[in-house]
């Protein structure tokens, strides 16, 4: 008597089909469960003998025997309870499948011991994978229904229980397609740019940001508002994109941040304590899981106090800040995942915070100041594209009462710019963004005019500026015209976007300490 059952395994933020075999063999009663498996699954054959007493059925008195193939690949988590139940149940023949049920169907999801489905990580990823394979319909735990049912061209049926999903195979009581989800609508964000009293530049490179995609730091002493500029960046970012939603919603529910079944068009917001180690960073450990970079894809990923991060966890950003993405070696797999987002970092000047703060004496020697900057190293730097100086707020500023800028004006202009660059890059994949440009399509969409191009060629030579520099400048230089409304890079687009990359000059030029006061760069 046997039985074949079609799950998946999630590896990484992806699934790969497993077939799961059950045969039921004369000899003493056992249960043995066989290919490669974790002890998730391994324990799972006692959540599953307790399941079918409980739902009105018998374990059979026979030597039962699942094998989830292929058997070299291992298998983790507790999705496989159900498709182990439902073989032993097609194979001691205690229910069969109606006729006119289309074959072939997936099934994944954890038992309770009463017999219940709770909800397991990667039910998106697995329908996916269901869907590629030709499958016509996927059985999961009800509450996995909100992100599964994103995928269209197959049947995502939602269960409670081993026994609605049994008569729904026999034909009893059919469970009904769920229909694609809604989002859930945010609540207003409780923070607005127009709380920020003064720092005009500041606002003025996250608006630049925000409309590319693109990395800043803001360096400044404490109390300058830059933890609060960077936590208002949120509010001026535009929703995801469909694709984006299918993306971030298939990494969360991997991690298992779904489990609410809450779906949401707003972007990732991630602010990971400076504590963090490196595989909480960018993904790992054990039984790997996505790190804060992959959490953060199409979204923003912010570490305030830079330079309190352990070096070598800052230094494993460098390949996912290059790349968008994160591959992780171990010794019995590889697995990549997407890190496609916005970093935004904060740091004081000098251990004391008070470095170039004409109201507070720094009494930091220069060899604790250069330690001190050493903590960020200048490869890392380099892939930052905005550079910032953000000086202490003047109390003419905070006293100033007149009305600011409100976050939805600022976002308004960044969509309208992030919309230009959808439209420029829809034959260029993965490209959503000015930040996300490739070498030959920066030469190819960024070319600025005879002013421009000599004026990069100044600052160049004159803060030797490296040829990652010289691209990243190219491209705030495109934002900033996409801001405007202009498809040709003039000469005062890279004036600006070379006034955001402060960290390229030498300490004695002129604007390093002073930035961030008065008027925005035009």
């Amino acid at each position: 008597m046997l039985a074949r059952v079609q799950s998946a395994v999630v590896v990484g933020v992806d699934a790969i089909p497993v077939e799961v075999e059950i045969d039921l063999a004369n000899g003493l009663p056992a249960f043995a469960c066989v290919g490669l498996l974790q002890s998730a699954v391994k324990e799972g054959r006692e959540r599953v003998t307790a399941a079918i007493g409980n739902s009105g059925y018998q374990l059979p008195l026979k030597r039962i025997t699942a094998n989830l193939a292929p058997a070299d690949l291992p298998k983790a988590g507790s999705a496989f309870d159900l498709p182990i139940a439902i073989g032993v149940l097609l194979a001691s023949g205690q229910i069969a499948v109606r006729p006119s049920a289309p074959n072939p169907g997936f099934f994944f999801g954890e038992l309770s011991l009463e017999g219940g489905l709770r909800p397991v990580r990667g039910a998106l990823a697995m329908v996916l994978c269901a869907r590629e394979r030709g499958a016509k319909w996927a059985i999961i735990p009800f509450d996995n229904l909100a992100e599964a049912a994103l995928v269209d061209g197959i049947a995502v049926l939602g269960a409670r229980s081993l026994r609605e999903v049994a008569d729904h195979l026999e034909g009893r009581r059919p469970i009904a397609e769920s229909p694609a989800p809604a989002l859930v609508a945010d609540p207003e964000p409780s923070v607005d740019f127009a709380d920020v009293r003064g720092q005009a530049v500041a606002k003025r490179a996250l608006e630049v940001a925000a409309a590319g995609g693109h990395n800043v730091v803001m360096i400044g002493p404490p109390g300058g508002g830059k933890t609060m500029l960077a936590r208002r960046l949120a509010t001026i970012l535009p929703p995801l994109t469909p694709l984006e939603i299918l993306e971030v919603a298939k990494i969360h529910g991997v991690a298992g941040l779904l489990a609410s079944g809450r779906l949401s068009g707003a972007r990732p917001f991630r602010s990971p304590h400076h504590t963090v180690s490196d595989a909480g960073l960018v993904g790992g450990g054990a039984y790997p899981r996505p790190g804060e970079v992959s959490l953060a894809h199409h979204g923003v990923l912010f570490l305030d106090e830079l330079a309190e991060f352990r070096r070598h966890v800052l230094e494993a950003l460098r390949q996912p800040l290059e790349d968008g993405m994160v591959t992780i070696a171990r010794a019995s797999l590889t697995l990549s995942y997407p890190a496609r987002f916005m970093l935004v970092a904060a740091m004081n000047p000098c251990p004391c915070g008070f470095l170039g703060d004409p109201r507070r004496e720094c009494r930091c020697r220069s060899g604790e100041v250069a330690k001190y900057r050493g903590r960020v190293s200048g490869p890392l730097m380099d892939r930052i594209d905005l550079q910032l100086a953000v000086p202490g707020t003047s109390w003419q500023d905070m006293g100033d009462d007149s009305p600011q800028e409100s976050s939805a004006a600022v976002r308004a202009r960044v969509s309208e710019a992030r919309s230009r660059q959808l439209v420029r890059y829809r034959a260029s994949p993965g490209v959503f963004a000015n930040a996300h440009l490739s070498s030959r399509d920066v030469r190819r969409w960024c070319n600025p005019d005879a002013s421009g191009r000599a004026l990069l060629g100044k600052a160049a030579e004159r803060f030797g500026i490296s040829a990652r520099g010289y691209a990243r400048i190219l491209k705030l230089a495109r934002t900033i015209a996409d801001l405007e409304g202009e498809e040709r890079l003039a000469a005062h687009h890279v004036g600006e976007a070379i006034q955001y990359r402060q960290l390229d000059r030498a300490p004695s030029e002129p604007g390093l300490r002073s930035a961030g006061s008065g008027s925005p760069p035009g």
